[in-house]
């Protein structure tokens, strides 16, 4: 059954928090003292798509990496372009193509 609402991918948003980890040059020891967690375990499950980091971690990792959260996450949210003009819509389109690309 299809869900009516968005919902996050795990294993999607692992594979996007590790891509952007390494875009930083950060590790998962970085992660972990960061974040002062006790061991790595939760950081390797979130990036094997197995857990999803709590909101509080989410919130903290969007500051450690100058993202908001949602760039952080990747569901099946779909944007709708409420702009006007051409160049408007053709960025927006520019977006979309982005994005399956990232998704790939």
């Amino acid at each position: 059954m299809k869900r009516k609402y968005p919902v996050i991918d795990m294993t999607r948003t692992g594979q996007n928090i590790k891509r952007i980890m390494k875009m930083k040059g950060l590790t998962v020891k970085d992660i972990q003292e960061f974040l002062e967690l006790g061991t790595p375990q939760s950081i390797y499950h979130w990036l094997d798509g197995r857990n999803l980091p709590t909101i509080d971690n989410l919130y903290a990792m969007s500051e450690l990496f100058h993202l908001p959260v949602d760039a952080l996450l990747i569901g099946n949210r779909k944007y709708e372009c409420r702009c006007q003009g051409d160049m408007c819509q053709r960025v927006y389109l520019y977006y979309e193509k982005i994005m399956e690309l990232k998704a790939g």
